[in-house]
Order: C-alpha cells, then sequence, then structure tokens
C-alpha cells in the first residue's frame, strides 16, 4: 500500500468520526442475548425489535448517548410455553411494559482498551444505574458495539420469588447500527 493510499484511508475514516454522529440500531446483524440458570441448567434467550438512537464520536466520547431498547414481547427461549409464561405479570408484564429501555449518562475509558459505559435500565418500570464496558468496530461504514453485563431479576421486579430460576442473569449485546 503506498503512502498516499494510506494518506487517503486515514483522512477518510478520520473525517468519518471526527464529529458525533447519529446512529440507529437495527435487528439485522444484532444481537441481544441473555442467560439464566433455571433448574441448574443454563437458558439462553433473545429479544429482538432494537429501537432508538445512538450519537456516537469515537475521538470525543464526551459527545456520545445511547438511548436503545428492545421489545418485551420478543423473548425467545426457543420453548414457546416458556416465552408465553415470562411475558405474563410475575416476569416481564409485556402488555403493561413493552419495552426494555437503556439510556446512557456517561462513557469513561476502559482498562484495557474499549469503554465503559454507565446509564439507566428500565425494566417494568423499574430503573437502575448499570455500568458496564464495551467496544466497537466499523462495519459498512457505522459502529457495532459489544457488551456483558450481570444483573439481579428480582432488583427489576422480574419473576418474584422463584426459588428455581437464579437471580443473576447475564445479558450479551452484538448492535449493528446503520446512519441515521
Amino acid at each position: 500500500m503506498t503512502c498516499k493510499y494510506f494518506f487517503v484511508l486515514a483522512l477518510l475514516f478520520h473525517q468519518t468520526f471526527v464529529k458525533a454522529q447519529s446512529f440507529v440500531p437495527t435487528d439485522k446483524g444484532s444481537d441481544v442475548k441473555f442467560k439464566i440458570k433455571n433448574f441448574g441448567l443454563v437458558v439462553n434467550g433473545t429479544f429482538k425489535g432494537l429501537e432508538g438512537k445512538i450519537e456516537f464520536d469515537a475521538n470525543d466520547i464526551s459527545k456520545c448517548q445511547f438511548d436503545v431498547s428492545v421489545n418485551a414481547n420478543t423473548i425467545d427461549t426457543e420453548i414457546k410455553m416458556r416465552d408465553n409464561h415470562l411475558r405474563k405479570e410475575e416476569y416481564l408484564d409485556v402488555k403493561k411494559y413493552s419495552r426494555i429501555r437503556f439510556t446512557s449518562s456517561k462513557i469513561t475509558p476502559g482498562k484495557s482498551g474499549g469503554w465503559v459505559i454507565t446509564g439507566a435500565l428500565t425494566i417494568k418500570n423499574v430503573t437502575k444505574e448499570i455500568a458496564f464496558p464495551f467496544t466497537y468496530e466499523v462495519m459498512n461504514g457505522a459502529p457495532a458495539f459489544k457488551g456483558e453485563f450481570e444483573i439481579n431479576r428480582r432488583n427489576f421486579g422480574v419473576g418474584g420469588s422463584s426459588i428455581s430460576m437464579a437471580d443473576n442473569l447475564t445479558v450479551l449485546l452484538r448492535i449493528e447500527t446503520v446512519k441515521k
């Protein structure tokens, strides 16, 4: 690769992310997954219906803002009967609370590259502050984000005092975006 070609590529990349740009999350290519133990076995599930707005500037994280949600009714553990049970009032109460939402409040540099995002997670109209590490890569001219965090379902009023289901669950995110 010649120096001239490399310089042009570097300039294009720099101009693409010099200022915060608006992106929207997309279901295509994205994964919102969770895993939790139930009766001692790991249950995996997913959510779809991503919506929201992401302002992202890799050069100035103070200008970044995430406001993203998923459709709670799309819960899928590959067992329809269980999914219908999880949609009920004791669990996600999807008739009353159709979205699970995350809104960022700050982003700071991470310890081993990447960043740590802090914000408000709302499930069933209960909002708790969470923080977790994330990374990004550019795919098709837009950022794709990866992150993982753990929450206690009881803190959000999900599942009541179920003794068969673990309190903690892990959420794994891979969010692709398109330019708004």
